[in-house]
């Protein structure tokens, strides 16, 4: 998954020799899996998969699910597979399906050539159901779904047989091609697998494997009536394409015997194995998708992909990047046990990645006009600003500077208190990359609100020219009036209450009231004004910003602020 040895230390893993370069390297407990079937000659070679079901948006768990199989299959020279899982055509779209196809190559997942669909293997499946039942591992049931649910049994007591469980062969061959026909109403019978109804893994009790259901399919059409339940697809799609190790998580476990069941009773010589890990889950965020369609539903968000969600497509429109991602995941780890990732850790790799690549650009979100009275009116001149002092390979670009300029409305007291460094009547400060200003008067409206600030200027200081006259405490950043750009700037906090947690008593949301603010009168400094969907900055002081791919155009630029300059998360050495 990558060469960042000392995060994978993080989760625990066990140190497994050293790399070509002789440093010591740490493997999770799936590569020791991998490595031990390798090495027994179980399989010669590695292909893995991300299954999604194309119900909803995938969100930053799924990340760590897309990264961990194609990072396995990348570091054993395998072969990593796109596909969807749509057995259950109630719930699922093609939108669903496009947006994750967009989402799992953003990450950098490359599936090359090869995106299947459940629904492709339908005719397969149901002929490994007619296998099945040939050798008298299935049987077609009329009883219902709660009677089903009924005879199933609890965790202490077993589970009583079906009383159509001994149908012959034959009859259940009929009645299978007669559900296929569609001579049956939804919830009429069902196939069952003829397993154990006593068995201790409740899965194995005679579990469904296909159900009435005449729904029209996204990709199948009015083809099928009859559908195959997850428990039993899932293990056949593998099968039917060469997985080696499907990797899932915790929850499938105890489903792991009923897949392996499957594969052995259809006849595959070479069956694929499962291997689970813990999902990852982070602090503070709501990643259910019945959650996220209400908060759709009732416009509290404005789509799947609104930035304050952790949908992969929420995050990419917020400006995170995929490097920052992916880093984010080999912190978190794999591991077995679960636990809680804090968001503020996303956060921190966000601010790592960018914090070299971005230019450091002046942007005004509160503005308040200041005129340097002794500056020439009319006059426009071009000062040359480093675009990354950490960076110089970012290089310089030049920037105007006038009469009249903007600065930050909270840079500016009439009575500050003490240690205040910034403007107020009667004080020097350092405009950025510019001159020291002196503040001599302002102006205000009716209700006392400052609304205009008058400053004179010292030639001698300008940034640059090796003056050393004297010093000021205070530097602040401005946009010339002259070229600045009009935007708005969104300013994003947790869309939950993080002091209340995600949820209430009854189930319904915390909802955080100051989880968006709109800045509607921004001013940008000019090369600001080109800025397209997904471009990223860094506002001086205020932190890092990104264009917005659904609102932004040029006549209206819009930003998203993808995280502030400074948090409080350290990462653990």
């Amino acid at each position: 998954m990558g060469d960042i040895s000392k995060e994978k230390a993080l989760t625990g893993t066990q140190p497994a020799g050293e790399n070509q370069d002789g440093e010591k390297v740490s493997r999770n407990f799936i590569e020791l899996a991998i490595d031990k079937d390798l090495a027994e000659g179980v399989y010669d070679h590695v292909m893995t998969r991300f299954p999604p079901e194309p119900n909803g948006y995938l969100h930053i768990g799924h990340a760590k699910s897309i990264l961990l199989n194609y990072g396995l299959a990348e570091e054993y020279g395998g072969k990593f597979n796109l596909r969807f899982d749509d057995t259950n055509p109630t719930k699922e779209k093609v939108e669903f399906v496009e947006s994750i196809k967009a989402d799992v190559e953003w990450l950098g997942a490359d599936y090359e050539d090869r995106l299947f669909f459940a629904s492709d293997y339908f005719g397969k499946m149901y002929e490994a159901a007619v296998t099945l039942i040939r050798k008298g591992k299935a049987y077609v049931c009329d009883l219902t779904a709660d009677q089903i649910r009924e005879y199933r049994g609890t965790l202490t007591e077993p589970g009583k047989e079906s009383p159509y469980r001994n149908r012959s062969v034959e009859e259940n061959l009929d009645l299978f091609e007669r559900m296929k026909n569609g001579e049956f109403a939804d919830g009429e019978k069902v196939l069952r697998a003829r397993i154990d109804m006593s068995a201790g893994n409740i899965n194995m009790r005679d579990p469904i494997l296909y159900r009435v259901a005449h729904m029209s399919h996204h990709n199948t059409g009015d083809q099928w009536c009859i559908y195959p339940m997850y428990d039993f697809a899932h293990p056949l799609e593998d099968a039917f394409e060469g997985v080696t190790h499907s990797i899932c998580t915790l929850e499938f476990e105890d489903h792991r015997p009923l897949y392996d069941w499957v594969v052995r009773e259809v006849g595959f010589e070479q069956p694929p194995r499962q291997i689970e890990f813990a999902k990852m889950y982070l602090t503070n965020v709501i990643t259910g998708k019945r959650y996220i369609k209400k908060l759709v539903e009732e416009g509290i968000v404005d789509g799947w992909d609104d930035p304050r969600l952790v949908s992969i497509a929420a995050l990419r429109r917020r400006g995170f990047t995929p490097e920052s991602i992916r880093t984010f995941i080999e912190l978190a780890g794999v591991a077995k046990a679960q636990s809680s990732v804090d968001y503020a850790m996303l956060e921190f790799c966000i601010r790592d990645d960018l914090k070299l690549k971005k230019a450091r650009m002046m942007a005004v979100l509160d503005p308040i006009k200041v005129i340097i009275d002794n500056y020439p009116e009319g006059q426009v001149e071009y000062l040359e600003v480093e675009n990354n002092r950490e960076n110089e390979a970012l290089g310089s670009r030049q920037v105007a500077f006038s009469r009249e300029l903007y600065i930050d409305r909270d840079d500016f007291m009439i009575d500050p208190p003490k240690k205040y460094f910034r403007l107020y009547p009667g004080n020097e400060v350092r405009l950025m990359n510019a001159y020291f200003v002196t503040c001599t008067d302002y102006k205000t409206d009716e209700t006392g609100k400052v609304v205009e600030i008058h400053c004179s200027y010292d030639p001698a200081t300008k940034s640059g020219s090796g003056f050393t006259g004297r010093k000021v405490k205070g530097t602040i950043h401005w946009v010339s009036a002259e070229t600045a750009v009009d935007a708005e700037v969104r300013l994003y906090e947790n869309i939950v209450d993080e002091e209340k947690g995600v949820y209430n008593e009854d189930g319904s949301l915390n909802l955080n009231p100051d989880s968006l603010t709109v800045l509607k009168n921004c001013k940008l400094e000019a090369a600001l004004g080109d800025s397209k969907a997904y471009d990223s900055f860094q506002f001086v002081r205020k932190g890092y910003f990104c264009c917005d791919a659904k609102d932004s155009r040029p006549d209206r630029l819009v930003f998203n602020r993808i995280v502030s300059l400074k948090s409080s998360f350290k990462l653990k050495k």
